[in-house]
């Protein structure tokens, strides 16, 4: 049997793509912080999965958890690590205190370090273990590569790990392991219910404040019309099981607004269209 390491697989994409892996036969251990969840997830997929309590910020545990997996291996390589755990912090840069951008940046893109480097033994950077050097695969977004306004901070950490990801990917050729890129666009998940009772008060005496009530529920909207999660796991074992895999895939509904047209008009153009849709013009 093959395994694969998930992390954050509590909700959205992560319980998904942990239910896609687990009906293609893979044993996944999956990711969680609290031991409700562990429980939770436990009783849904049965022994074809091994809940790992972590966070992604925590060295130690995370550690421990890579310790346990190998004990659990028996010297067998992981088929691949996905690093899906993040969150997503907005409010507009000039009002965004400090020590929210920074658990934004620590959470999106320091986490994925450190969870890497404790399971990289394990998808094939140290001798002795049996079968084919594992996959990373990293879930980024498509604002990872197009930027909205008011999420700037979770902009920040996608373009980050894009980078981050593109230089992984040529240190660790010296392996044989592989890292890919998943970008989804909107996809229905809880986060778009917490997102609609996201407290924006502390935004509310500033400029930006109308602004950003529109930008809140336009992304509630397009939220809660996007992707079925299954689609993306489905695309997340596709890319740990092709032979050749690309190094980037992005999923998203309406290709052509989203992905084309903002990643090929003149960027003066997106800036009008977005200052006129969210009343963001100089008054």
């Amino acid at each position: 049997m093959q395994h694969v390491v998930i992390t954050g697989v509590s909700t959205g994409i992560g319980w998904s793509a942990t239910k896609v892996l687990i009906e293609h036969g893979i044993h996944v251990f999956g990711s969680v912080r609290q031991q409700a969840d562990a429980a939770r997830l436990s009783a849904e997929f049965g022994d074809a999965f091994t809940p790992l309590l972590f966070d992604v910020l925590d060295q130690v545990t995370v550690r421990k958890a890579a310790d346990d997996v190998r004990a659990q291996l028996n010297d067998q390589a992981l088929l691949g690590l996905v690093n899906n755990a993040g969150i997503v912090v907005s409010g507009p840069l000039m009002h965004l205190p400090i020590d929210e951008c920074r658990r934004q940046l620590e959470v999106n893109l320091v986490g994925p370090l450190i969870v890497t480097q404790a399971f990289l033994p394990l998808l094939g950077a140290k001798r002795g273990f049996q079968g084919a050097p594992g996959r990373i695969v990293n879930i980024s977004s498509v604002s990872g590569k197009v930027a909205a306004p008011f999420i700037g901070a979770y902009v920040t950490s996608k373009y980050g790990l894009e980078g981050f990801s593109e230089s992984l990917r040529r240190e660790l050729m010296l392996y044989g392991i592989d890292v890919i890129i998943v970008a989804p666009g909107s996809v229905v998940t809880p986060i778009w219910d917490k997102a609609a009772q996201e407290d924006i008060s502390a935004f509310a005496e500033t400029d930006f404040a109308p602004a950003l009530k529109k930008f809140r529920s336009y992304a509630v909207r397009s939220g809660r019309k996007g992707l079925a999660p299954e689609r993306v796991g489905e695309l997340i074992w596709q890319v740990l099981t092709t032979p050749k895999p690309r190094v980037r895939y992005t999923i998203i509904r309406q290709q052509l607004f989203n992905r084309v047209l903002s990643m090929v008009l003149p960027k003066r153009l997106v800036d009008r269209i977005l200052a006129r849709r969210l009343g963001l013009k100089r008054k």
